[in-house]
């Protein structure tokens, strides 16, 4: 009788921890869910990383806590459930255009600051600690209007931003390209542009340890403007530009380099696809040479905002789509294979005016996207989060 105890005894530990087992193999269903964040004023957000405590960290602007906008940043856990938010600016107006989280765990923002600098707007660059409390600003510029678009922490340690520049180089704007040190203190500046209006939007530390930017160029190219994409060494200095487009309207608003050396854009054209605005996704080899391009949208206005090569080798690419959705604009999630076949799209929003800004595939598979809706939330816009599954869809 006793053996017979030990024996079922046995039998049961074995049958739980097999149980256990199976639960604990049971893989992770990536997180999907919406959230809003602002107040009664008008919020936008513009820039979204995953962070490394498996959270968000969000950058944009916000009217809601005083009469003129400020820099917006907000840190969230996984589920997009707010841990902090700080502001940044002065009297005037301030925005945050792009965030990073830094080696040190902190947060990295550029933007744009009309309450501090020398001109009209100055590239706005601010550093916090991990729980954004501000280490320290810096502005560059001279007396005229000049924004920050774009930053990313260099393998020194230092940073790198894009955006554009009114007060010097050829033209009314040209492309603004900024090196720090890790103290934000400026090691050099470079503008790229001809005789027109030339800006730059998006920037990415290569492998080599050069740069690559994207923007818009009128100055070059075949028609009003043409995406802009432009290599430099690690001095700044120029190695090669390229232009892409027709002879009508088409920009660059993002660009990375893929895992064949090469470089991916997305942004709009008005040059080709259905309708009188396309997304345009633009694929290069590593000298900037033409490989490919594919537009997508329907017969109104369509915009990619921000693209990523995803982990499967195809990308992802969110923007704004007036074609398809429930409203005037919706966001615009596009899904490719490594050829730029479109796998999937989906469209978020509700009856009112809704956009995407920026993308990231997140750990789980799925995707992050920020942006703004006037659909949902406290008032007039407010920021959008959205967390999708690796297919696209939200459970709630």
């Amino acid at each position: 009788m006793k053996k017979l105890i030990i024996l079922f005894s046995i039998a049961f530990i074995f049958n739980f921890c097999k149980k256990e087992e199976e639960v604990d193999d049971v893989p992770d269903v990536p997180i999907s869910w919406t959230k809003t964040f602002g107040g009664t004023g008008n919020e936008s957000g513009y820039s979204v990383q995953q962070t490394t405590d498996g959270g968000y960290i969000i950058t944009g602007s916000t009217l809601s806590q005083n009469q003129d906008e400020d820099v917006y940043l907000i840190k969230t856990d996984e589920n997009g459930d707010s841990i902090w938010t700080n502001t940044f600016g002065g009297t005037s107006s301030d925005g945050g255009s792009s965030v990073q989280q830094t080696t040190d765990g902190g947060y990295i923002i550029t933007g744009y600051t009309s309450s501090f600098g020398n001109g009209d707007y100055d590239v706005y660059l601010i550093k916090t600690d991990v729980s954004g409390n501000e280490q320290w600003t810096k502005t560059v510029g001279g007396t005229s209007s000049d924004v920050g678009y774009s930053v990313q922490q260099t393998t020194d340690g230092g940073y790198i931003i894009v955006g554009n520049i009114y007060s010097f180089g050829n033209s009314s704007f040209d492309v603004y390209l900024i090196k720090t040190d890790g103290n934000g203190d400026s090691l050099w500046t470079k503008t790229f542009g001809g005789t027109s209006d030339d800006r730059g939007s998006s920037v990415q530390q290569t492998t080599d340890g050069g740069y690559i930017i994207t923007g818009g160029t009128n100055s070059f190219g075949n028609g009003d403007y043409d995406v802009y994409l432009i290599k430099t060494d690690v001095s700044g200095n120029e190695q090669w530009t390229k232009t892409v487009g027709g002879t009508s309207s088409d920009g660059g608003y993002s660009v990375q380099q893929t895992t064949d050396g090469g470089f991916i854009i997305t942004g709009s054209t008005r040059s080709f696809g259905n309708g009188d605005e396309d997304v345009y996704l633009i694929k290069t080899d590593g000298s900037g040479n033409f490989q490919w391009n594919k537009t997508f949208g329907g017969t109104s206005d369509d915009r990619g905002s921000s693209v990523q090569q995803t982990t499967d080798g195809g990308y992802i690419i969110v923007g704004n789509t007036y074609s398809f959705g429930n409203s005037s604009f919706d966001v615009y999630l596009i899904k490719t294979d490594g050829n730029g076949d479109s796998l999937w799209t989906k469209t978020f929003g509700g009856t009112s005016s809704d956009g995407g800004s920026s993308v990231q595939q997140t750990t789980d598979g799925g995707y992050i996207i920020t942006g703004w809706s006037t659909s949902f939330g406290n008032g007039g816009s407010d920021i959008y989060l959205i967390k999708t599954d690796e297919n696209g869809n939200i459970s709630q």
